[in-house]
């Protein structure tokens, strides 16, 4: 599958579904999107010079760095992996290189096509394991079948088999325990831990060990859910996942280096510093682009679209490392979140946080909707609550859904007819009056 050709206006379009504000980021990110498919339409003497102008985001938590990242990745079904940079200022102690983002980076690849594989066998897995499952329904219908002696024919043993299988797709059967014989494959191997190199004893041997199967007593439902699974992976060939993986992590990859401004140390400082600098000096190499050895072959880093982000509330991006300055050209800043934001984010996305507990509620018999003026105090509440504690963007809202819903959530059992149940202002200020009053903070405000 190729790169998906969507315009920057397109790409900007999508992430207004998900993801308030931040036009910046979103602009800049996109433009990186479309310069990758660009250079796709190329010829490969000029592709190969031109590489993915990486991005630095600044801003403070929770105001939609690593969303932009994650949604841009899925939104044209690249091989995305996060990583945090101050896990490796301990890297001496956990066992784990920088290269070992490039090797998530290929098993996040290697997932991605498989999927895809696998959904294009999926019609044919399943008539496979419809076929497996109807045998064992008859064995259990005709646990020991003796010759003709009862008059039953081939024809009538092959109409008994459709009528199986007619229940089968109907569901009728799906309750029906049955035993089924599945492949026991051992997990492989990893030589040294974090190394990223595993081993695979049957693999190993060339299939001359026999595959331990076993058997499991399980759901007719459940059957053709594993059957179904296992006879996908057969129809699919993995010498040709892994090289397309490897390819589409090569050329399509976006990793996201956050905490990045956590590493910021230059020359000449002592202490934690130097272990900063050192993280910088090791992430350089496969930013700078290297080949990395995974247990699927070699990777070129050169091409993948390397995305960093920081809150920078102390550090700069000028104190990390000159050479790794340079390799981010594109530097975005984003904007603190303020009130008209908060009330779109409670509002507008397709994955609201209103919509969400909306939704989980209703489970319960509870239709829970809000008011505009609730949607505005909590808006207000969050923002103020941001000035006065550490800002922590958007997550603020989660902290204050809970407090105002706790009694809601705590006392829906379900066992009632379905309740509509609206919160306005009122309910807001007297379920937030304890911890989160507009009044009491505004005393706090300079």
């Amino acid at each position: 599958m190729g790169i998906v050709n969507l315009t920057p206006k397109q790409i900007v379009a999508e992430l207004d579904r998900y993801i308030i504000g931040q036009q910046d980021a979103k602009k800049a990110v996109a433009v990186a999107l479309r310069n990758r498919f660009r250079r796709s339409r190329l010829p490969d003497n000029i592709k190969d010079e031109i590489t993915p102008k990486n991005i630095i985001l600044e801003g403070p938590t929770g105001v939609g760095k690593t969303e932009i990242a994650r949604r841009l990745a899925k939104l044209v079904r690249a091989p995305f992996v996060k990583v945090e940079a101050t896990k490796f200022t301990e890297v001496g102690y956990v066992g784990r290189d920088v290269e070992s983002i490039i090797r998530d980076l290929v098993e996040a690849a290697i997932r991605l096509v498989k999927v895809e594989r696998i959904r294009d066998v999926q019609d044919r897995a399943r008539e496979f394991a419809e076929k497996r499952v109807v045998e064992a329904l008859y064995r259990l219908k005709n646990p020991v079948e003796t010759p003709d002696a009862t008059g039953q024919t081939v024809a009538a043993k092959e109409q008994t088999r459709q009528e199986l299988l007619k229940w089968l797709r109907e569901g009728k059967l799906d309750d029906t325990i049955i035993e089924i014989d599945l492949a026991d494959e051992p997990k492989p191997m990893e030589l040294m831990p974090g190394s990223g190199t595993a081993i695979n004893i049957g693999e190993m041997f060339g299939g001359m060990i026999p595959k331990r199967r076993k058997k499991r007593k399980v759901t007719v439902k459940e059957a053709i859910k594993l059957l179904v699974a296992e006879e996908s992976e057969k129809l699919i060939d993995n010498d040709s996942v892994n090289e397309e993986a490897l390819r589409r992590a090569e050329q399509d990859g976006i990793v996201f280096i956050d905490e990045i401004d956590k590493i910021a140390g230059r020359e000449g400082k002592t202490g934690p510093d130097v272990s900063r600098e050192g993280v910088q000096r090791d992430i350089l190499p496969i930013v700078e682009g290297s080949t990395v050895s995974t247990k699927y072959g070699p990777i070129k880093t050169d091409y993948i679209l390397f995305i960093a982000a920081g809150a920078f509330h102390i550090a700069r991006v000028e104190d990390l490392i000159p050479e790794l300055q340079g390799r981010f050209p594109i530097k975005v800043k984003l904007k603190s979140l303020a009130k008209e934001d908060f009330v779109n984010i409670l509002t507008v996305p397709e994955n609201a946080v209103t919509k969400q507990y909306g939704n989980l509620l209703k489970v319960d018999n509870i239709n829970l909707t809000f008011a505009p003026d609730a949607i505005d105090e909590i808006a207000e509440v969050a923002e103020l609550q941001n000035d006065i504690h550490e800002n922590i963007g958007a997550r603020r809202l989660h902290t204050i859904m809970e407090g105002l819903l706790e009694d809601i959530s705590f006392n829906a059992d379900g066992n009632h007819p379905m309740i509509n149940l609206k919160v306005d202002r009122k309910y807001v200020k007297d379920n937030l009056s304890k911890t989160h009053s507009r009044k009491d903070l505004k005393e706090y405000i300079l």
